[in-house]
């Protein structure tokens, strides 16, 4: 099988690079085309490429962020599958608040998300509690949706043991997204700083300079902030930590996401703590695998690390069962071979021309 993988991020990007490998371990033959950095500029120049490639190609795999590039892409004829990822209304208006629903650009965001998903022939999401949701708010059919979780890649992403720092860490990386609600996590190390429980913040995004603003206003001495570390890295700074985080945001998009760094926490093998939704459910248990605790409390967060601090049997096996968890669901691997079975179903039973 022979795909041309065409994206709107660049070759680098996590999704991106982890999308590409899953497709290659699956045995599919991959043609894979980026702009050198993120730009809306680069697109003419992708698409011309993009055109002169397809022809080669069995089918075109969309991914991230694909809603501009679909719709000319879809003139090549080729059956077109659709890494949707993040949706641009979700993001723009319902996480970063940048219009009302109901304005200009709102409107603008719901019709690419709701172009972008009709043209294409399948889409992949990573839940679905998502599926039903972008069935239902962008009118497509929802039997066009397949489910597959989010991936790490699992030879960069996983425990490196014996390297807990001395005291009590817990660890945080993410690029600041209001829904990941760090606020929270800074209001859990106020109240958790008297008992010695440290914490290390790594990233830089919309929500870093309020947050860490915030940090200082409350004078905590407890927060180590860190700007972007490589990716290579990550799973270092995770196994250092006694406890890893999601996300904790209290927003309507909060309560319709899973996360990458839910998926490298889990990867990493390291104990998790998250906040509760219904598509982390989907793979997540209370105290099985993660401990799931209410979102927009910094005190529900402070409380759950207190139960973990004071549990390590539990924190080892949530880590077992974590790891287990991620080798049977969300490696590149895993990914791959689910995508091969949607492009094979697509090629062999018709597509949506």
């Amino acid at each position: 099988m022979r795909v041309l993988y065409v994206t709107g991020r660049e070759a680098g990007y996590s999704r991106t690079r982890n999308v590409r490998k899953g497709l290659e371990k699956a045995g599919i033959s991959v043609t894979a085309l980026a702009p050198p950095r993120h730009s809306l500029a680069h697109y003419p120049g992708l698409l011309r490429r993009a055109y002169a490639a397809s022809h080669s190609a069995d089918a075109i795999v969309v991914g991230f962020y694909g809603q501009i590039l679909l719709p000319f892409l879809k003139l090549t004829g080729k059956p077109i599958l659709f890494d949707v990822y993040i949706s641009t209304f979700d993001t723009l208006i319902l996480d970063r608040r940048l219009a009302s629903p109901r304005s200009p650009l709102a409107w603008a965001s719901w019709m690419l998300d709701h172009i972008s998903l009709r043209l294409a022939d399948r889409v992949v999401l990573e839940t679905q509690d998502h599926i039903r949701d972008y069935a239902r708010k962008f009118h497509v059919p929802q039997d066009k949706f397949h489910r597959v979780f989010l991936c790490a890649d699992e030879e960069v992403i996983y425990p490196r043991d014996g390297q807990e720092d001395d005291g009590f860490w817990v660890h945080f990386h993410g690029e600041y997204a209001p829904f990941h609600g760090v606020r929270f996590i800074v209001e859990a190390a106020r109240i958790l700083e008297p008992e010695g429980v440290r914490f290390r913040i790594i990233g830089r995004g919309i929500t870093s300079d309020a947050d860490r603003g915030y940090a200082r206003q409350l004078g905590l001495g407890n927060i180590e902030f860190m700007d972007r570390v490589p990716y290579e890295s990550l799973a270092e700074y995770m196994s250092r930590a006694h406890i890893c985080l999601g996300f904790f945001g209290d927003n309507p998009r909060a309560e319709r996401v899973f996360t990458n760094k839910v998926v490298e926490s889990l990867g990493a093998g390291r104990p998790l703590i998250t906040r509760i939704n219904q598509p982390v459910q989907e793979l997540l248990q209370h105290r099985w695998n993660a401990y799931l605790c209410q979102p927009g409390s910094g005190e529900a967060l402070a409380e759950a690390i207190r139960e973990l601090r004071s549990q390590p049997e539990l924190r080892r096996e949530m880590a077992r069962r974590a790891r287990e968890t991620f080798l049977q669901n969300c490696t590149t691997a895993a990914l791959g071979k689910q995508f091969r079975t949607i492009l094979e179903g697509m090629l062999n039973h018709g597509f949506d021309a």
